[in-house]
């Protein structure tokens, strides 16, 4: 098939009206057909895979403008599954393509859903990413590139409060803790989960998150420790908290920290087990 597929062949495959495949590719640019000598359009299998993409995201509600901005107009063909999608990111980073890299976050969030997206590719992809930057094999900015893509699609989640039913959770990266990525995505999922979150973010002193946990009446108060320094600053956390749940999760974390601070460890597997383990603490 390397001559391609003409339009009449493009529609069988797909399903969708050879009309409204010009329509596609006049008004979206969705599709990259090359000519024959005479002139005549054909299509790839990249083009039948962004075809049958949007074909997929149209059954799911979403109007067809919205799923094309989501594909976006690149010569990409949309990926099968979390870790191809996750290559595709990588891929992005190392040509430093940051638009490219936000498309393809929001096109993981319509592919696979905010709880696939969060375990197999926004986790995934910064464990690399700050493994390749330990490594030297990835500029400061080629970090940042990443941090911020995923950090603007998170806030637009985080954004949307919705009403908790379940119990109340202040979250707080530990004092001198810089790294809250991890924390947005839990906020998240908690709030997916019924919880009325309280979200303080990055580097938050351990007194003012207490006072805000009781302010709150909170079930649970999260703390996110990324690095040994971070932990550092939780000294005291067991006398000064010691009417509230407290949690601790993160790279830095580990049931041997919990144990000294009175805390409970939450971490080392997937966010639903966080969240699950959260749920039993407001049971």
């Amino acid at each position: 098939m390397s001559a391609g597929l003409n339009i009449a062949a493009l529609s069988r495959r797909t399903g969708v009206a050879p009309d409204t495949l010009r329509k596609w590719e006049q008004r979206y640019q969705i599709l990259r057909p090359t000519r024959t000598a005479g002139g005549q359009r054909r299509y790839s299998e990249r083009d039948v895979a962004r075809v049958e993409w949007l074909c997929e995201r149209l059954r799911e509600g979403y109007r067809i403008g919205e799923a094309a901005s989501l594909l976006g107009t690149t010569n990409v063909a949309p990926r099968r599954t979390p870790s191809d999608h996750l290559q595709t990111i990588l891929a992005a980073v190392g040509s430093g393509d940051a638009a490219q890299i936000g498309l393809l976050v929001d096109q993981a969030f319509a592919l696979y859903g905010v709880d696939e997206s969060f375990d197999g590719i926004l986790r995934p992809l910064l464990q690399t990413v700050g493994d390749r930057w330990e490594r030297d094999g990835l500029t400061v900015a080629e970090e940042h590139l990443v941090s911020e893509a995923v950090r603007s699609r998170l806030g637009h989640l985080l954004a949307d409060t919705g009403s908790g039913v379940r119990a109340t959770a202040v979250l707080a990266c530990a004092p001198g803790e810089r790294h809250e990525l991890g924390l947005m995505m839990l906020a998240i999922a908690l709030r997916r989960d019924g919880w009325t979150v309280v979200y303080l973010g990055a580097d938050t002193p351990l007194e003012a998150a207490i006072e805000l946990a009781r302010r709150h009446a909170a079930r649970v108060l999260g703390i996110s420790v990324g690095t040994k320094g971070s932990a550092a600053g939780l000294a005291g956390a067991a006398t000064q908290a010691d009417d509230i749940e407290l949690v601790i999760g993160g790279s830095a974390a580990s049931p041997e920290l919990a144990k000294g601070l009175h805390a409970r460890y939450v971490g080392g597997g997937r966010l639903a087990d966080a969240v699950t383990a959260l749920r039993a603490l407001a049971a």
